[in-house]
């Protein structure tokens, strides 16, 4: 991953860490190495780099009112 001085606010970086420990969550246990954790954690920041992030959490929020509709 490259470098290049993206700064992300609190509230972003929070948004994020949620992101993230979600998908830490949605690993197998015997997944759950340290190796894929910082490949994950690289994964969340680029699609963040490249304006995804949105993206992810329209589509979880639109999962989760669903069934409400």
């Amino acid at each position: 991953m490259q470098v290049r001085g993206e700064v992300f606010d609190a509230e972003i970086l929070s948004v994020l860490g949620k992101i993230y420990d979600e998908a830490v969550a949605a690993l197998p246990a015997s997944m759950r190495t340290p190796v894929n954790r910082t490949e994950l954690a690289k994964l969340v920041l680029r699609r963040t780099a490249a304006g995804e992030a949105e993206l992810a959490l329209l589509r979880r929020l639109t999962v989760a009112i669903a069934p409400v509709a």
